[in-house]
């Protein structure tokens, strides 16, 4: 995406257009179905991950300024300041951290269609063929389809509200969500926060409808409006969830990443039910829609690089690689959030430190010179990816939560080997200076 052209041609968006656009990159299906299932184990804690989000968001507003201004996206910035090296690695990362985000489309499409009976593997094995296939076609001309059906989902949400006589536990949510946190384990509840606020602040997706805009004041309040949308949004899926399960309308068979469907199903008369049926398709066609075009996002990222010559065999090809990496990760199975949030703390690890030395030498304060920043990237990076596979395959070997461990990981060598490799430079350039001045003026 030429985001250049975007600001200079389609720099239209009003207040309300931006705040919709901006709840509509992360008001999904891994957004709904993860926050449900985290509730049906925890409650109300299970809120933490959409209200990280909106805390995120509101934090873009500190950012909101330097991305319009900008325009381009972080790994252009860090690459024209830094070198082509450093821009492949953070578009790299941001392509590893799509891929939590595609196999978490995968596993929540799926759990939706169990309550239309269909099995889970099956269903995920076809879902990601139609990911594959919907991803080749044009379809930005129709994604306010895929909107406007999670606008009904949503209205269906808030009517479950009402039939399941929840609306005052609602209004009491943010009071009562402190407490709820507290059987949580504290290094998974900072890992899965820490990780989706930073995340949010640097996130293509966000910034791609910030910096279109169509002037200042739209750009603070669309922000500001979409955040509050979010933060509101973040305890609806888990207060649901809760009054169902005090019910008791959730049969026994019904797992928590199924809850939030089977419950918008039961709003509309029942999984076999037009209404129910209706509702359940107002989850999925989205997911379909939001699945293709991360694939498509995936798949755009690799071809930019440059190492592979772009057609259509190589675009199919490419697209079908990453559809089936995303089918591989999606089948290991796992909690909705932790993929999302595990992928998503890797190219936290590798790109915060980078984007931090940018942004300071953006504000006059200090600059760090190229190689000390494409030292620390490429480390970060390598310390972030080692980690997470090791949370993959080797999860005894992981001392605390996953997510917290593979951003602490890539932050922690960043920041070493962005400091040690520019005390080493200056040392370098000052041994030498005093070597030059020896040479010019001798002792006599």
């Amino acid at each position: 995406m030429n985001t250049s052209a975007i600001a200079g041609q389609h720099r239209k968006l009003g207040i309300f257009s931006l705040a919709v656009l901006l709840v509509s990159a992360h008001y999904g299906s891994g957004f709904l179905l993860g926050t449900a299932e985290a509730a049906f184990e925890v409650g109300l804690g299970g809120s933490l991950y959409p209200l990280s989000i909106g805390i995120g968001a509101a934090l873009v507003l500190l950012f909101a300024k330097f991305y319009w201004n900008e325009i381009e996206q972080v790994w252009t910035l860090l690459g024209d300041r830094y070198g082509q090296q450093s821009k492949i690695i953070v578009a790299f990362m941001s392509w590893v951290s799509l891929i939590g985000v595609e196999a978490a489309q995968i596993l929540a499409g799926a759990f939706i269609l169990k309550v239309l009976s269909i099995p889970v593997n099956p269903a995920m094995l076809v879902l990601t063929g139609l990911f594959f296939i919907v991803s080749l076609l044009p379809t930005e001309k129709v994604s306010w389809v895929f909107r406007g059906l999670l606008l009904l989902n949503l209205v269906a949400l808030i009517y479950s509200l009402w039939a399941l006589h929840c609306v005052g536990d609602y209004v009491r949510s943010p009071l009562d969500f402190v407490p709820a946190l507290q059987p949580l384990d504290p290094a998974a509840a900072i890992g899965v926060s820490l990780s989706t606020i930073v995340l949010v602040t640097i996130d293509m997706k966000y910034q791609q409808y910030v910096v279109q805009a169509k002037d200042t004041r739209s750009l603070y309040w669309g922000c500001a409006l979409g955040a509050l949308a979010l933060t509101a949004m973040a305890f609806l899926p888990s207060v649901v969830v809760v009054a169902a399960q005090n019910s008791g309308i959730l049969p026994a068979e019904i797992g928590g990443k199924e809850s939030i469907s089977y419950i918008l199903a039961w709003v509309g008369g029942g999984p076999a039910k037009p209404v129910g049926i209706a509702l359940i398709t107002a989850l999925v066609v989205p997911a379909l829609g939001s699945g293709s075009t991360i694939l498509r996002v995936q798949t755009k990222t690799i071809l930019d690089f440059g190492w592979i010559k772009a057609n259509a065999w190589t675009v199919g090809l490419v697209a079908s690689v990453n559809a089936m990496i995303g089918l591989a990760i999606a089948l290991k199975g796992g909690a909705i959030i932790s993929l999302i949030v595990s992928f998503s703390a890797a190219y936290v690890g590798a790109a915060w430190v980078p984007f931090g030395a940018y942004w300071l030498a953006q504000t006059k304060r200090y600059e760090f010179s190229a190689i000390a920043v494409q030292s620390a990237l490429l480390t970060g990076s390598i310390a972030s990816v080692m980690v997470l596979c090791f949370s993959m395959f080797w999860p005894d070997w992981i001392v605390g939560d996953a997510a917290l461990d593979i951003m602490l990981a890539g932050i922690l060598f960043s920041v070493l080997v962005l400091i040690g490799t520019e005390v080493v430079r200056q040392g370098l350039e000052s041994t030498n200076s005093t070597a030059s001045n020896t040479q010019k003026y001798p002792d006599i």
